[in-house]
C-alpha cells in the first residue's frame, strides 16, 4: 500500500470537480499541466482564467520533500514557525552528505560518523514534527520519491531543484527554497507566478543505443538553459507512450537544466506497471478510476500549437544518443559527431572516468542497460579503459540489482560501487589527484556538467549522457567513440563490437529489499527535544533578519559585477561546503567564491573599497557589515541558474547585501531572494549592466513608493564625481512586497503564530 493514500483519494475525490470547473472558466480544453495546477488552487474550484506569465496564484501542494543539505536550512525556519506538526505529508532523504571515494561499504559507515550531528539533528526534528525520515544510504530523494511518493496528477513541492523528476509519473512536482517549503509544511498557501506552457510532442518509438535520457539532451540543446524559465514542459504522442516511467522521470528530472518550472507526462500504462511494481496498486487503481482527467485533453494534443505557447516535435525513430557538454548542459552534440567537434574545440579525447547514478539515471532500468552492455565487453575480451563508478539510486535498486547479479557484472568489469546517494554528481566526490587540476575529460549520466561541480578540478570537461554510453565510453576510453559504427580491439587482438543495450523496464522478479532505510515519525512528537549545540560548526539556530528601515536605499557599495554565467554553484559551492549548510555564518564563507568579477577576471577577488585592496568576496562583505554599510551585487543573464539551494540568497542577506541587481534571473532563485527579504532587480536596459563601474557608491530610489509594476531607479555614482540614473525592473506583487518590508517571508509567518498563540 502506498504511503498517504488517504491524502491521495482525497486529490482524486476533488479532482474531476475542479477540472470541470477550470474548463468552464477558461473556456476551452486544457492541457495536463492546467488541469494539476486548477485542481490545486488554495481557494478551491476555479473562479477565474489565470494568464500565463502575468499572474501569481495560490497553490495547495499535497506534500513536501526535502534532501539532508537543504532541509537543515527548511526545518531550522520551519522551527520558528511556531506550528506543533507539519500540514501536509513532508519528507527528508539523507542523501547529499556522503562522499563517494572507495565504495559504500567503507563511505557509508564514515559519513555516518562525519555527519552524525547532523543526521542526528534531522532524524530527531522529523520526529518532532511528524516527518518521515529517510537515512543515510536510502537512496537519492527523487529516486525514493518516484517509488513511495509521487503520483499521477498530484502537486509536491521539493527543496532541491530535481523535483521535478516527480513529473515521470505524471505530477507538478516542482523545486523551491527552503522558506516555500516552510511555508507549505505551516499549512499557508504557496504562490507561484501561472506558468507558460511547452509542448513537446513525441512520435515514433526509442530503438539501439539511444535512450530517454538523449530526448532531454536534445531538448536541451534546442532551448538552452533558460529556454523553459517560467514555463511547464508537457510531454505527449505516441512516442511518450512508449517510453518506461522512470525513463520519464529522467526527461523531467533534466527539465531543471532549462530552466523549466517542471515537466510532465499524462497517466499511461507504463506508469500503471511502475506504481504495481513498486506496491501500489491502490494509486493505481484510484488513478484509473479518474485516467482520463489525468491527461490532457485530446483536442489539445490534436492541436497543440493552439493550446501551447511553444511546440518542440522528435521523432524518437530517428533521435541519434547525445552527449552535451563540456561546462554546461545545453551543449548538445550527437555520438556521430563528437570525434570532429571534440578535436576542433581542444577538448580531451581520453576519457578518464566513466559515473553512472545520479537522481537522473539510476533506476533498475538504467543499471539492466548499462550492465548488458559491460558484460557483453567481458564476454567479447574487452576490459574497461576508464575508471569506472555506480551509485544506485535506492536501497531498493540497489539490494534488486545485486539479488538479479548486475552489480556483480559492474564489478567484474572492475567498476566501483558507492553509496546509493548524489556523490559525484554534486561534488561529493574524492577523486585521487583532482587536486592537481589537470585538464582531463569524464563521461557521466547526471545532469549538471558546471565547471569544479563534480570534482573541483576546473580542467575537467565533463559530459552529460546516457547510462549505456557511459560504460561504452569507460570501455573505450575514446570520447570520440560512437558504439553504433566503431569497433574496438579486444584482449587477442581482434576487432569486435559493441552490441546494442538491452534492459529491463522492470525486474522480472519484482523488487525486493530487506530494509529501505525509513523511519516513520513519533505519533506524538510534544515530548521529542531538538537539540543544537551552540558551539556546534555544522548547526546554527538562525535569528530573524532585520526589517526594512522605510527609507531609500542609499550609500551601497558594489560588492561584485559578475561576469558571464553564475550559477548557484558560483553563488554558494557545494561539495566541502555542503557540511555547513545548517550553519549559516560558517557557510557564508563561500558567497560568490566562484564568480567571475568582470574588472579583473578572477574568481574570490574584489576590490574593497574602504582599503582600496583586493581580497576574498566574504571577507570583503564582512569588512562592509562591520562598518554598517550595504553593498550591490550586480550579475549577467540567468543569475542564479542551476541549484534551488536558498543558501545562495540566505549568505549574501546574512552578511548585508541589500540588493542583486542583474539582466534576468533563474526563476528560484529569484524567488529565494524575494522570501528573505532581499531587493531582486533586473535592468530596464540591459546595455546598462556596461555602466557598472567598480568603485560605484549606489542609491536605490523608489522604495518608498515601492509597488507592483512600478520600476525603481538606481543612482550610480562613480568615482570621478559623474553620476548615471538608470531605471531597474522588479517582479514583486503586493505579498511579496510585504516580505521585504518585514525583513522577510518567515517574520510574517512567525509574528502570526505569536499573535495567534498570544490570544
Amino acid at each position: 500500500m502506498a504511503f498517504d493514500i488517504e491524502m491521495i483519494k482525497k486529490v482524486y475525490a476533488n479532482f474531476s470537480s475542479r477540472v470541470d470547473a477550470a474548463r468552464n472558466v477558461v473556456g476551452k480544453p486544457l492541457t495536463l499541466a492546467e488541469k494539476i495546477l486548477y485542481a490545486h488552487l488554495w481557494d478551491g474550484n476555479a473562479t477565474k482564467a489565470f494568464v500565463r506569465g502575468t499572474d501569481y496564484v495560490d497553490f495547495a501542494p499535497d506534500r513536501v520533500a526535502m534532501q539532508d543539505a537543504t532541509a537543515q536550512m527548511a526545518l531550522l525556519q520551519f522551527m520558528q514557525a511556531g506550528r506543533p506538526k507539519v500540514a501536509v505529508p513532508s519528507t527528508v532523504h539523507c542523501d547529499h552528505l556522503i562522499t563517494a571515494k572507495e565504495g559504500a561499504d567503507i563511505d557509508l559507515p564514515r559519513a555516518k560518523t562525519e555527519s552524525a550531528e547532523v543526521f542526528d539533528f534531522l532524524s530527531s526534528v522529523s520526529n518532532k514534527y511528524g516527518i518521515g525520515f529517510w537515512k543515510p544510504g536510502a537512496g537519492i530523494i527523487h529516486q525514493v520519491v518516484l517509488e513511495n511518493y509521487a503520483f499521477p496528477g498530484g502537486m509536491m513541492i521539493g527543496t532541491d531543484s530535481h523535483t521535478v523528476n516527480a513529473g515521470g509519473l505524471g505530477m507538478v512536482a516542482i523545486g523551491v527554497g527552503g522558506a516555500d517549503a516552510c511555508d507549505v509544511m505551516a499549512g499557508l498557501p504557496w504562490e507561484l507566478k501561472f506558468p507558460k506552457l511547452i509542448g513537446v510532442k513525441l512520435t515514433g518509438k526509442l530503438n539501439g543505443w539511444t535512450s530517454a535520457k538523449d530526448v532531454i539532451l536534445k531538448v536541451a540543446g534546442i532551448l538552452t538553459v533558460k529556454g523553459g524559465t517560467g514555463s511547464i514542459v508537457e510531454y505527449f504522442g505516441e512516442g511518450a507512450k512508449n517510453l518506461s516511467c522512470t525513463g520519464k522521470g529522467t526527461i523531467c528530472n533534466m527539465g531543471a537544466e532549462i530552466g523549466a518550472t517542471t515537466s510532465t507526462f499524462g497517466f499511461d500504462d507504463s506508469m500503471e506497471r511502475y506504481l504495481r511494481a513498486t506496491n501500489r496498486a491502490d494509486v493505481a487503481d484510484a488513478a484509473n478510476a479518474i485516467k482520463d482527467h489525468l491527461t490532457g485533453d485530446p483536442e489539445v494534443y490534436a492541436n497543440p500549437e493552439q493550446y501551447f505557447d511553444q511546440v518542440i516535435e522528435i521523432n524518437l525513430d530517428e533521435l541519434e544518443p547525445y552527449l552535451n557538454g563540456p561546462f554546461t548542459p545545453d551543449l548538445a552534440t550527437p555520438i556521430s559527431k563528437m570525434k570532429e567537434v571534440a578535436a576542433a574545440n581542444g577538448w580531451p579525447s581520453k576519457v578518464e572516468w566513466g559515473l553512472i547514478g545520479s537522481c537522473t539515471n539510476s533506476s533498475y532500468e538504467d543499471l539492466s542497460r548499462a550492465a548488458s552492455v559491460a558484460k557483453q565487453a567481458i564476454a567479447k575480451g574487452l576490459g574497461k579503459k576508464a575508471e569506472f563508478g555506480i551509485n544506485p539510486g535506492s536501497e531498493q535498486v540497489r539490494y534488486t540489482a545485486n539479488r538479479d547479479g548486475l552489480l556483480e557484472t559492474f564489478e567484474d568489469l572492475d567498476a566501483t560501487i558507492f553509496t546509493n546517494a548524489c556523490g559525484p554528481c554534486i561534488g561529493m566526490w574524492d577523486r585521487v589527484g583532482a587536486e592537481k587540476q589537470e585538464k582531463n575529460t569524464i563521461v557521466h549520466s547526471f545532469n549538471r556538467n558546471f565547471a569544479k561541480r563534480a570534482d573541483g578540478n576546473p580542467n575537467t570537461y565533463a559530459f552529460v549522457t546516457s547510462p549505456e554510453l557511459v560504460a561504452a565510453l569507460a570501455i573505450a576510453g575514446d570520447l570520440g567513440f560512437n558504439p553504433i559504427t566503431d569497433t574496438l580491439t579486444n584482449d587477442k587482438g581482434e576487432q569486435v563490437k559493441l552490441d546494442p543495450p538491452v534492459g529491463d523496464e522492470l525486474p522480472v522478479k519484482g523488487y525486493a529489499v530487506e530494509d529501505a532505510g525509513y523511519q516513520a515519525p513519533a505519533e506524538d512528537g510534544s515530548k521529542v527535544e531538538v537539540l543544537v549545540s551552540p558551539t556546534s560548526h555544522r548547526l546554527q539556530l538562525l535569528d530573524p533578519f532585520a526589517p526594512w528601515e522605510g527609507t531609500d536605499l542609499k550609500g551601497l557599495k558594489l560588492l561584485i559585477k559578475a561576469k558571464g554565467k553564475c550559477t548557484t554553484d558560483h553563488i554558494s559551492m557545494a561539495g566541502p561546503w555542503l557540511k555547513f549548510r545548517g550553519h549559516l555564518d560558517n557557510i557564508s564563507n563561500n558567497m560568490l567564491i566562484g564568480a567571475v568579477n568582470f574588472f579583473n577576471d578572477k574568481t574570490d577577488s574584489v576590490k574593497n573599497q574602504l582599503t582600496g585592496e583586493y581580497g576574498a568576496v566574504p571577507a570583503t562583505q564582512r569588512a562592509y557589515k562591520a562598518a554598517g554599510i550595504g553593498s550591490i551585487v550586480v550579475g549577467d543573464e540567468n543569475y542564479g541558474e542551476g541549484s534551488s539551494r536558498e543558501h545562495a540568497a540566505m549568505e549574501p542577506r546574512h552578511l548585508g547585501v541589500r540588493a542583486v541587481l542583474v539582466k534576468s534571473f533563474a526563476r528560484i532563485h529569484e524567488t529565494n531572494l524575494k522570501k528573505q527579504g532581499m531587493l531582486a532587480l533586473t535592468f530596464a536596459d540591459k546595455d546598462d549592466y556596461n555602466k557598472i563601474k567598480e568603485d560605484d557608491i549606489i542609491d536605490i530610489i523608489g522604495l518608498t513608493e515601492f509597488a507592483p509594476n512600478k520600476p525603481l531607479s538606481v543612482v550610480l555614482h562613480h568615482a570621478d564625481g559623474s553620476e548615471d540614473t538608470i531605471a531597474v525592473n522588479h517582479s514583486y506583487n503586493d505579498q511579496q512586497i510585504e516580505w521585504f518590508k518585514a525583513g522577510g517571508a518567515l517574520n510574517i509567518i512567525r509574528r502570526e503564530a505569536a499573535a495567534k498563540a498570544g490570544k
